[in-house]
């Protein structure tokens, strides 16, 4: 049994992780927070203050923390100063081992530092972790498969319309649609996160596929479940590198939160990376799924059947 901190765990992804922790008897779970809030989580939350690099050292310490899991926002000063931080205090911690930066989706190509600027921490993280002495992973799980069952599925994810837009039966499919697309349920990710924490050793990446479909399969299957045609249209590579993507009738309802130029670019490289085989994480070598075959994922049809049939 080892002591596990999830900073960022109020957030979706952390929640997610915290649920699966709570399950196992084998850890201890803590959860790092910037302000003192209800423990939504059910897991303890610790107080913490990011810029300190010092403070954050003594509270690993004496919490005995073994495992560090961010699950910090792409977003925000989160990157760029509380999990470099965070890194630092786990190297100078005398009890921290491990450290998994945040990442959850796909492994990012380095070139697109310029295009998606926050990256430029992520990579950061990355070259500080590979000179320390901590033992270290990325978690790669593809396109949440949560996006296309909001409303009804459980999840604690921000919404989101990523190419086909389940509620107004309508797609705007990136590239030819032909391509395998990983998508993974953020609840069967947690439980891989979990299983591997009793890894003897991590390697640089874990990789886990919850299903691989294309996006023209997808709306196939959606198609027949829901019982009616989805408007299906397809954005060109060329216009997701000129930053433009087809807006859907879903993506209105996010503008508040995420200005529409800056949606629209920000999800244009996010697509274009499901055209170029960027986002089969199969593609790149085993999975956590063959490690631990008990753990049985969520398929694209089942969320359809279970959540969408006749809707």
């Amino acid at each position: 049994m080892v002591n596990i901190a999830i900073a960022g765990g109020n957030g979706g992804v952390g929640r997610a992780i915290c649920d699966a922790l709570k399950k196992s008897t084998k850890h201890k779970a803590f959860v790092l927070t910037r302000k003192v809030l209800e423990a939504s989580s059910g897991v303890q939350s610790v107080q913490v203050d990011y810029t300190d690099v010092a403070g954050l050292t003594a509270t690993l310490e004496d919490l005995s923390i073994h495992t560090i899991i961010s699950t910090f926002h792409i977003s925000g000063p989160s990157l760029s100063i509380a999990q470099l931080n965070l890194i630092k205090a786990a190297e100078a911690s005398i009890c921290t081992k491990r450290f998994a930066p945040s990442a959850f989706a796909i492994s990012y190509p380095r070139e697109f530092i310029t295009a998606l600027p926050p990256l430029k921490y992520y990579f950061e993280a990355i070259d500080i972790l590979k000179a320390s002495d901590l033992e270290w992973t990325v978690f790669l799980n593809g396109v949440f498969l949560d996006y296309y069952g909001m409303p009804h599925i459980e999840t604690y994810l921000a919404p989101n319309v990523f190419a086909i837009d389940m509620v107004y039966k309508v797609a705007a499919i990136p590239g030819d649609g032909n391509t395998p697309v990983t998508f993974t349920w953020s609840r069967d990710l947690a439980k891989f996160i979990v299983a591997a924490l009793d890894l003897p050793s991590w390697e640089e990446e874990n990789r886990i596929v919850g299903d691989e479909v294309t996006f023209n399969q997808f709306v196939d299957m959606a198609e027949e479940v829901c019982g009616v045609k989805f408007a299906r249209s397809y954005d060109s590579v060329a216009r997701l590198k000129a930053g433009e993507i087809t807006e859907l009738p879903g993506h209105l309802g996010l503008y508040a939160d995420f200005p529409k130029p800056v949606f629209q670019r920000f999800m244009a490289i996010f697509e274009m990376w499901t055209t170029d085989g960027t986002s089969t994480i199969s593609a790149r070598g085993g999975t956590l799924n063959a490690q631990f075959p008990e753990i049985r994922t969520l398929t694209v049809r089942e969320m359809l059947d279970t959540y969408w049939s006749k809707r």
